[in-house]
């Protein structure tokens, strides 16, 4: 009998590939894909295509989303792979548990605080388990912070600067997609943050307690190019003589893995890929600042900017006993526009240690190979293939997951109201 590990997957949009096509390349002795999920067959066929053409692996099932349940029950798979729309996550995560399946899914595990205490209850109910995929532990330079922070080189941590940088070819984009819409991703704080967030819990081995945030919308959209005097404006990119020479627009007919994942698959949903980000119908944020409290008193200031002119970010972490300094310069990229390793790999980064009475000293860091600081590799070992033991434990279960985007999900409850959030308000853990 075969002892590969069966998968499912929902969802076959940008973020699909990444985890079909590990399987079907690295890790084909120890998993196997059976079927895929989606609202719509375009671009399921689309990945089926890709399987066979790209990967030499053998086209799987498909199946509607409606007919989820049915694909369990044919399919019997012993995990779902979850990367559909953010706020569906929730939908699928837990009649996955309910069929009797685990789950691996796509950060983040969910968009606002009801639909994360279910996913916890549906845990609690199976004995099942969640992972999410917070492959940003898994890179070099993010495991040795950690390693210095618990060799307690700069003893105990009072406090955290983090700020994270999106440029605008990798910022816009997310505001030409669906995350435009907070319905859908919960903002950035919580779909794109949800990695810092629990970057900072697994660095410092806390949690957050208190949480108060600003934010708005202050570059993108149609009233802030007003306000710069633009006076020419489109609904969308494609086949639009207006933006042809805008450096914002996205051209789906000039990728040909763009335009057969989503400009051949509107007919179908009516998606739009390539949406204006100057546009009406933003309720995302672009400019957003956190102040975070947690459990152990340690502080967390926290700023998200999504068009600057570089990408990357900048942490400090203050110690009883001094200080670390890390600075990170990122590869610009357009989900699905490229190669999959040139998502948030490596340009640069620099890791300092200023003890309180000694000299400063840059660290060495061994730089890994592949996306997002060479941590993707690590964590689909991690996922597909056979785990080797890891002291630092950066496989992220339920409680990760839920952690994580508690602080997004509070700070979006401190800007719509003004107040601080406890997170104890918000979620019960059993």
């Amino acid at each position: 009998m075969s002892t590969k590990k069966k998968y499912v997957l929902v969802g076959t949009g940008g973020r699909a590939e990444f985890f079909y096509g590990a399987i079907a390349t690295s890790f084909r002795d120890t998993s196997e894909l059976l079927a895929f999920c989606d609202i719509n067959q375009t671009r399921m066929d689309y990945a089926n295509k890709r399987l066979k053409e790209t990967y030499g692996y053998p086209a799987v099932k498909t199946y509607p989303s409606d007919a989820f349940d049915r694909m369990i029950e044919e399919q019997r798979p012993d995990a779902v792979i979850v990367t559909s729309v953010d706020r569906t996550h929730h939908t699928y995560i837990i009649r996955a548990l309910e069929l009797g399946c685990d789950v691996v899914t796509e950060k983040p595990m969910t968009v606002d605080e009801k639909k994360c205490q279910e996913i916890l209850d549906a845990v609690e109910r199976t004995g099942r388990n969640v992972r999410v995929t917070f492959n940003y532990r898994y890179a070099p330079h993010h495991t040795k912070a950690k390693e210095l922070i618990a060799s307690g080189v700069i003893g105990s941590v009072h406090s955290v600067h983090f700020e994270w940088l999106l440029n605008t070819q990798h910022g816009a984009d997310y505001f030409r997609r669906w995350h435009r819409d907070k319905r859908n991703s919960g903002g950035l704080l919580v779909h794109k943050s949800t990695h810092h967030f629990d970057l900072v819990n697994f660095w410092i081995d806390s949690r957050p307690e208190t949480v108060f945030a600003f934010g708005d919308l202050l570059f993108y959209g149609r009233e802030n190019a007003e306000r710069r005097g633009v006076t020419k404006f489109y609904e969308r990119a494609t086949g639009n003589p207006l933006a042809k020479d805008d450096p914002f627009a996205l051209h789906l007919d000039t990728n040909e893995h763009l335009k057969a994942m989503y400009l051949d698959a509107e007919h179908e949903d009516g998606y739009r890929r390539d949406q204006s980000v100057f546009g009406d119908g933003i309720s995302i944020e672009d400019t957003m600042g956190v102040i975070v409290r947690y459990r152990n008193q340690a502080i967390l200031t926290y700023s998200l900017t999504a068009y600057a002119p570089w990408e990357g970010y900048r942490i400090a972490f203050n110690g009883s006993k001094g200080r670390i300094e890390m600075e990170v310069v990122e590869q610009s990229y357009v989900n699905s526009g490229g190669e999959k390793a040139d998502e948030g790999a490596l340009q640069g980064h620099r890791i300092r240690v200023l003890p309180m009475f000694g000299a400063p000293y840059d660290v060495d860091v061994e730089e890994g190979v592949g996306g997002h600081g060479g941590g993707d590799p690590v964590m689909l070992n991690d996922l597909f293939g056979t785990p080797v033991p890891d002291p630092w434990n950066r496989a992220a279960n339920h409680v990760d997951g839920a952690r994580s985007i508690l602080t997004g999900i509070a700070a979006n409850r401190s800007i719509r109201t003004g107040q601080a959030v406890q997170i104890e308000d918000l979620v019960k853990f059993r």
